[in-house]
């Protein structure tokens, strides 16, 4: 997995490519908790995320309650067909901010 990261005053672009899954959530999480104090808005792009595990599920809902503990809100872009099904059978599609 690799990771792309921009930052625009309180807003957070990431840009993660490959797998999300147990193997790589700790390295996201290093990347991203210390960077999400303060953010009103985290905006991931999956447009090259090929796989997303439970774990990787996990990891994404606890993202989701930090923002919105804190008043902001997280986007989940460019999903492709294999991460929309599991979001859509997992039932996530209908509570995350998936566009």
């Amino acid at each position: 997995m690799t990771v792309e990261t921009k930052e625009t005053g309180k807003k957070l672009e990431v840009k993660v490519r490959g797998r999300l899954d147990a193997m790589t959530i700790p390295d996201l999480e290093k990347i991203l908790d210390p960077k999400l104090p303060g953010l009103q808005e985290l905006d991931f792009d999956f447009e090259r995320l090929m796989y997303v595990s439970s774990a990787g599920l996990r990891l994404l809902l606890a993202f989701h309650k930090t923002m919105a503990q804190q008043g902001g809100r997280m986007v989940i872009r460019h999903i492709n067909d294999i991460v929309g099904d599991v979001l859509e059978v997992t039932g996530f599609i209908d509570f995350l901010n998936v566009e």
